[in-house]
């Protein structure tokens, strides 16, 4: 295979990428209805309903702009040897092969987030802010945005070098040295991230004795759970939204609520939650979730392997001598349809993951506290509640809330 037909390659898929995008941000906004849902009427008031439409659309409007912008972007950078000027501009500073990599991707990730910038701050000042979302300052945006590019440089600077030195080194063993080692990091990030990288962003505080806490012990007893790790974030200086997630393995696993949740939902509709939380937990999903990820990872690995060991790849991108950097681009954007369709049967699994946990709350008389705590979630975060099921089908890794809901109370 040539240069010229892999040049090529990347650009369809690109174009196809982004119409394919663009078609399922079509159908989802043709599918949003005027109405409440049959199923939610009387319980979702019509106002609220009304707003969360605004919302949603506004919010696809918002994407095509980025996605666009982006979109254009990346042909022009193709199409005007843009990528092919950062390599001789790399190239020009200094003959190492691992201070060429680190310059290039650095250049280029702080280039592109520096002039998406606007589209940031757009999206949280002026869309978020319009629907009463926003809680975000200035200054948080700001040292937010720094912290985010130091840890950028620390992690993924660190892993791109130990990707390029396998490489170099390891020769046929590639993929096996970088899976085991991307695998070690993964179970590090899932055991100590919100232990090491939350607290970077946000103030994480136990869970204050209470009628609360009184009510989550009791469901532990019942469901013969230990929680000794229940955090609330403050997710409130950033947003009104509410979340809650589980994290961490063995006696590293943690429960994080938002604030946001504990001020909007019930003390059994937060049970609720947290039984799901703690069922994603008791149904082995985080490690079944990684052993995915690795497996997924390996795969991407052996052909990366191919790819960089092709100079035609760094060639198409516009280099005038193969580089591991231009390689990894190349590789990155020919990825992109098997990464897409990774991803499809990622959620298929996932949204069935989120059926199974939802089953384990209805094992403990939470189905109808869940129900109704989903609604709250819902209304509190203007969620799409009809979405188009092919977007679904592609994008979504969680069931919708008319799916979650019929789906509880088919259990009674």
């Amino acid at each position: 295979m040539n240069v010229e037909v892999i040049f090529w390659i990347i650009i369809i898929i690109i174009i196809f990428d982004y119409l394919l995008d663009q078609i399922l941000d079509y159908l989802n906004y043709k599918s949003i209805q005027e109405k409440v849902p049959p199923q939610l009427q009387g319980i979702y008031d019509d106002d609220k309903y009304e707003e969360s439409q605004r919302y949603s659309k506004e919010n696809m409007v918002f994407s095509f702009f980025t996605s666009t912008f982006s979109f254009i972007i990346i042909l022009l950078l193709l199409f005007g040897f843009g990528f092919a000027f950062l390599d001789d501009y790399v190239r020009s500073i200094t003959p190492n092969d691992y201070l060429r990599t680190i310059l290039f991707f650095g250049i280029f990730g702080l280039a592109m987030d520096i002039i998406s910038i606007p589209f940031q701050l757009y999206g949280t000042f002026v869309l978020e802010n319009r629907f009463g979302f926003n809680k975000t300052t200035p200054l948080i945006f700001a040292t937010d945005k720094v912290k985010s590019w130091f840890l950028s440089a620390i992690i993924a600077g660190g892993l791109l070098l130990f990707v390029m030195w396998a490489w170099k080194e390891t020769g046929p063993w590639f993929w096996i040295i970088v899976m085991g080692g991307m695998s070690i990091f993964m179970i590090f990030m899932t055991m100590f991230y919100s232990r090491i990288i939350v607290p970077i962003f946000n103030k994480q505080t136990p869970l204050e004795d209470g009628s609360l806490k009184v009510s989550i012990n009791e469901f532990a007893n019942k469901a013969q759970f230990k929680i000794d790790n229940i955090f609330v974030i403050d997710g409130s200086k950033r947003s009104t939204k509410a979340n809650a997630y589980f994290t961490g393995l063995g006696s590293k696993k943690r429960i994080v609520l938002y604030d946001t949740l504990i001020n909007d939902l019930s003390n059994e509709e937060i049970v609720a939650v947290l039984a799901h939380e703690v069922g994603h937990n008791k149904l082995k999903h985080v490690i079944t979730g990684l052993i995915i990820s690795m497996l997924q990872s390996g795969l991407m690995l052996v052909l990366l392997y191919f790819a960089l060991g092709s100079p035609d790849c760094s060639l198409a991108m516009g280099a005038t001598d193969a580089s591991f950097y231009m390689g990894v681009l190349a590789f990155g954007l020919l990825f992109s349809p098997i990464s897409r369709i990774l991803g499809i049967f990622s959620n298929i699994i996932s949204r069935r993951n989120e059926y199974q946990a939802d089953r384990f709350a209805s094992k403990y008389g939470l189905a109808k506290h869940l129900v109704s705590g989903l609604i709250k979630l819902s209304v509190a975060n203007l969620s799409n509640l009809t979405p188009h099921w092919l977007y679904v089908a592609i994008n979504y890794s969680h069931p919708t809330l008319l799916q979650r809901k019929k789906a509880l109370e088919d259990l009674k």
